[in-house]
C-alpha cells in the first residue's frame, strides 16, 4: 500500500513539467496538483481518522483501497487540468482512509516500542521504493509518446491487487473493549487530541519535515534545469556526461538514497539513540540546502538529492514515536492527528514555495530558501528534543501497559 501510494504521489515533480506545458499554468496553479491530494489526505486523517479505531483496522483499509482504485482508473478519461486536479485531490482523501487504518495495524503486530520504529522504518522503505518507480514510469511513459495518466490505472491495478489481498489475509483480532467498558471513538475524541502535547508535538515536527523535503522532489527538477525559460527542459550547462544523466535523474537518485537509507534505519533505530540521530540528521540537512544554494546548481546537483539519506529515518521516526505515546486504542486517531500535519506541510510547503519563486521571477531557487528556512526550524526542536527528552517517561509507561505481554 505504502509503494502504491508513493508512486503517484511522489511522481508530481515528474508531472508538473509536463502540465505546465500542455495546459499552460503557473508555478503556483500546477502546485495545486501536489497540494489539494495533501488537502485532501489532511482532512481525510484529522476527520476520518477514528474509522480505524471504531470500524476496524481490516475495513478501514479496504474502504480507503477501494476509493483510491477509483480515482485511479477514472484518469482514463482525465483530460482536462480541474480534472485531474479533482481526481488528485479524491485519491488523497482515500489515502487518508486506508493509510491511517495501516498505521494502527503497525500496532497491533509490534511487540515493543522499539520494534513499532523499526517496522515503521520498514514499511516507509516501500513507500521509498515506490517513489523510484514512480517517477521511472513517468519519464519511460512520455519518452515512448504514452500520456502520462496511465501512472495512475497502473497503480489502479495494483490497488486491485491489494484489496483481493486485504480480503483473503488474516488480521490480527482488534477489540475496542476493556475493562473499564468501550472506549468512546469519534470525530470529536480525534480534535481532542490535537491538544494533547505528544500528539501536537510530533505532528509539527512531521509538518516541518515534510515541508522541507517536497521541495526535493516537486521544484528540484525546475531548479536544477539549465534555463527556466524555455518549454524543454535542458541540461547543457552541466559539461560532464555524470552531472547531465545526475540532473535528468535527480529525483529518481533522492529516492533511491531515501529507501536505502530506511532499510537500514530498521537497525539503526534498534541500535541507537532515536533523538541523537534525528538531530544529527536534520542538522546534515540545512547544511546540505545551504550550500546548495550558495553554491549554484553545480554543487546543489549532488547535494540536494544526498539529503535522501539524511532524511530517511526521520519521518518514520515521528510517526512511530507519535503513535506510541498513546495505548492501541487510539492508534487510528493519533496516526490521523499527525497525517493531518504531514500532509498539510507538504500541500503549504510547495505551494508557498511556488509563490515565492513566482514573485521573483519563477526562479525555483527562492523557494528553496524556504524550504531550507522548515529544516532549521525543526532542527531547532530537534535539538530541544535531544536535550530535554520529553518523551522518555511517556515512552516508557506505554512500553509498560501497551507491550509487556
Amino acid at each position: 500500500m505504502f509503494m502504491m501510494f508513493a508512486m503517484t504521489s511522489d511522481s508530481v515533480g515528474e508531472i508538473i513539467k509536463e502540465v505546465k506545458v500542455a495546459f499552460s499554468v503557473t508555478n503556483a496553479q500546477a502546485s495545486l496538483m501536489h497540494s489539494l491530494p495533501m488537502l485532501g489526505i489532511a482532512l481525510s486523517g484529522l476527520f476520518l481518522g477514528f474509522l480505524a479505531d471504531k470500524l476496524g483496522r481490516k475495513p478501514t483499509i479496504i474502504i480507503g483501497l477501494a476509493l483510491f482504485g477509483l480515482a485511479c482508473y477514472s484518469f482514463l478519461i482525465a483530460n482536462d487540468f480541474m480534472l485531474i486536479v479533482s481526481l488528485m485531490s479524491l485519491s488523497g482523501v482515500a489515502v487518508g482512509i486506508f493509510k491511517t487504518g495501516a498505521l494502527a495495524l503497525i500496532g497491533d503486530i509490534s511487540s515493543s516500542t522499539k520494534q513499532h520504529t523499526a517496522t515503521m522504518n520498514g514499511a516507509e522503505a516501500f513507500f521509498g521504493v515506490g517513489a523510484i518507480i514512480g517517477p521511472l514510469i513517468v519519464a519511460y511513459l512520455i519518452h515512448q509518446g504514452v500520456a502520462w495518466q496511465w501512472l495512475y490505472v497502473i497503480a489502479g491495478g495494483v490497488c486491485t491487487v491489494l484489496i483481493i489481498g486485504a480480503l483473503l489475509v488474516k488480521y490480527p483480532d482488534y477489540s475496542r473493549h476493556t475493562e473499564s467498558g468501550e472506549k468512546k471513538v469519534s470525530i470529536a475524541q480525534s480534535l481532542k487530541l490535537v491538544k494533547n502535547p505528544y500528539a501536537l508535538g510530533f505532528s509539527i515536527g512531521a509538518f516541518l519535515y515534510v515541508a522541507a523535503e517536497s521541495a526535493i522532489y516537486v521544484w528540484m527538477p525546475s531548479y536544477l534545469v539549465c534555463d527556466a525559460t524555455t518549454l524543454k527542459a535542458t541540461y547543457d550547462c552541466y559539461t560532464e556526461g555524470f552531472s547531465q544523466t545526475l540532473a535528468i535523474y535527480s529525483v529518481t537518485a533522492f529516492f533511491i538514497l531515501r529507501a536505502a537509507g530506511r532499510f537500514v534505519g530498521i537497525w539503526m533505530m534498534s541500535h541507537f539513540n532515536w533523538s541523537l540521530v534525528l538531530m544529527l540528521f536534520t542538522g546534515a540537512i540545512v547544511l546540505c540546502f545551504g550550500l546548495g544554494l550558495w553554491g549554484g546548481k553545480q554543487l546543489a546537483l549532488f547535494l540536494f538529492p544526498l539529503t535522501g539519506i539524511f532524511m530517511s529515518v526521520i519521518y518514520p521516526t515521528f510517526n512511530s514515536k507519535g503513535i506510541s505515546c498513546f495505548p492501541k486504542h487510539q492508534h487510528g486517531s493519533v496516526a490521523g492527528v499527525i497525517l493531518f500535519f504531514t500532509a498539510a506541510g507538504a500541500a503549504a510547503g510547495p505551494f508557498i514555495m511556488g509563490l515565492v519563486s513566482d514573485a521573483n521571477g519563477g526562479d525555483a531557487k527562492y523557494g528553496f530558501m524556504v524550504a531550507t528556512g522548515f529544516a532549521a526550524l525543526l532542527f531547532v526542536g530537534l535539538v530541544y528534543n535531544y536535550v530535554k527528552n520529553p518523551t522518555k517517561e511517556r515512552l516508557a509507561e506505554i512500553e509498560a501497559s501497551e507491550y509487556a505481554n
